[in-house]
């Protein structure tokens, strides 16, 4: 699953590494700053919408008025594109979270230890995302939600779902209106970083406070530190 990220570079370095031009969206060369991003907030969600890319705050989280519990904050690729819940979102709601990093926890003598994940390159990742068209507007918790995707190899030793991170050339066709959601598919599929493209390092136990938001949250400690 991912239940907390980091989103702190500027959008300059997001929109660079997806390659956009100028003219295709408003750069700003301030960092975001968010080390410990948390559901229930609002986040930057990149989207396109009438041929325009957007970078709109939007509510982590999704439970429409039928919903009778916390809003949902993850989607299982495997299942969202056919699933009650998620199928109108995965075919007119398909955005991507910009990010640094995500955490996640292990659970080790009772207590569990947080990791920080990341690209090997320390380049910046973009989480596949669905949520409730058109962004820019408040639906309440009618928000997104983030893809995951299961883990394989050393990662599922931390934990079993992880966000499914896309390559920055699959991104404009997956947020594109003219993919058809069986090609979304494909691209949730074909075009996710595989687990050998991330590492990490156990973090401090504070991660877990939302009042705690800075760097240092994201440094390597000694397991089992604090």
């Amino acid at each position: 699953m991912c239940g907390r990220f980091a989103q702190y570079s500027s959008r300059d370095e997001y929109f660079d590494a997806l390659g956009l031009k100028p003219d295709e969206i408003t750069f700003d060369p301030e960092p975001i700053g968010r080390f410990n991003v948390a559901p229930g907030t609002k986040v930057l969600l990149l989207n396109e919408q009438e041929d325009v890319l957007r970078l709109d705050p939007v509510f982590w989280g999704y439970g429409p008025e039928w919903w009778d519990k916390q809003p949902l904050i993850n989607a299982r690729g495997e299942t969202a594109a056919s699933g009650r819940m998620f199928k109108p979102l995965w075919n007119h709601g398909r955005a991507i979270v910009p990010a640094d990093a995500w955490f996640e926890w292990k659970k080790e003598d009772d207590k569990k230890q947080p990791f920080c994940i990341y690209h090997k390159d320390n380049q910046p990742l973009f989480f596949a995302a669905i949520g409730k068209q058109p962004y820019g507007e408040d639906h309440g918790k009618e928000g997104f939600v983030i893809v995951t995707s299961a883990s394989n190899r050393g990662m599922v030793d931390i934990h079993d779902r992880r966000p499914l991170v896309l390559s920055p050339d699959a991104v404009r066709e997956w947020l594109s209106p003219e993919t058809t959601p069986s090609r979304a598919e494909e691209i949730a599929h074909d075009a996710a970083l595989p687990e050998k493209a991330f590492i990490w390092h156990p973090v401090s136990r504070k991660v877990g406070n939302i009042h705690h938001q800075g760097r240092e949250l994201i440094e390597p400690v000694r397991e089992g530190q604090d």
